[in-house]
């Protein structure tokens, strides 16, 4: 069974007004969050994916309106970004979403959602793939794109940089920025390097080191927003 809330029940949550809800993907991504969070910041774990955390979003949506929403995790960096000065255990904020294999392939290449003629919010102006984000966490910015499935190697890391143009990997992050666009609630993500994304060595992986800074970096913002 999908657990949606980490660290109250409905009950509870009901009793506070909650200024900001940080989405984490697993506990070792939201652990020290929880362990610093304030009464109005509440931490939903919403499991790996895009579904997952789309359905578990919603459904805390259906019970709370925080004032802002935002996305904490690790995420893999391209090679260019790394060229640009991105290192593991780095962090970084969006400057928009993308989702990255939404769409279809063809002789062509790959086509994207205004391509295909389908706007995933209609309205002026429609969304397409790319979804803009509202909150800045930290300083440096670079364009996140949402997989469903991660890149293991170095052509699909440099194929994937060059046709959405972003340097940071993840798996949740565009269905979150998607859900909050809905409801019409200000977004921001927030992530720690982990790894270089390209041909898969786990030997040079810094998982913990990278969910630690950027739960860091989450806590301090909060405390200068609350």
């Amino acid at each position: 069974m999908l657990a949606v809330l980490v660290d109250a029940s409905f009950a509870t949550l009901c009793q506070v007004t909650v200024e900001t809800v940080v989405c984490v993907a697993t506990d070792l991504e939201g652990a020290h969050l929880r362990e610093q969070a304030q009464d109005r910041v509440r931490v939903l774990c919403t499991g790996v994916g895009a579904v997952n955390a789309a359905i578990a979003l919603t459904r805390f949506l259906e019970h709370e309106t925080p004032r802002s929403i935002l996305v904490c995790g690790i995420a893999g960096a391209y090679p260019q970004a790394f060229e640009q000065g991105l290192s593991t255990g780095g962090v970084v904020c969006a400057s928009s979403e993308c989702y990255g294999d939404l769409g279809a392939n063809s002789p062509g290449g790959f086509l994207d959602m205004q391509a295909l003629g389908f706007p995933l919010i209609p309205g002026n102006p429609p969304v397409f793939n790319t979804l803009p984000l509202q909150i800045f966490p930290v300083e440096r910015r670079a364009g996140f794109v949402t997989v469903n499935m991660c890149t293991g190697d170095d052509e699909t890391a440099q194929k994937m940089e060059a046709r959405t143009g972003c340097s940071v990997e993840n798996m949740e992050g565009a269905a979150i920025a998607h859900v909050a666009r809905l409801y019409g609630i200000p977004c921001g993500e927030v992530r720690g390097i982990s790894n270089r994304a390209g041909n898969r060595d786990r030997s040079s992986w810094r998982v913990k080191e990278a969910a630690a800074a950027a739960q860091n970096a989450v806590i301090e913002w909060l405390r200068k927003t609350l």
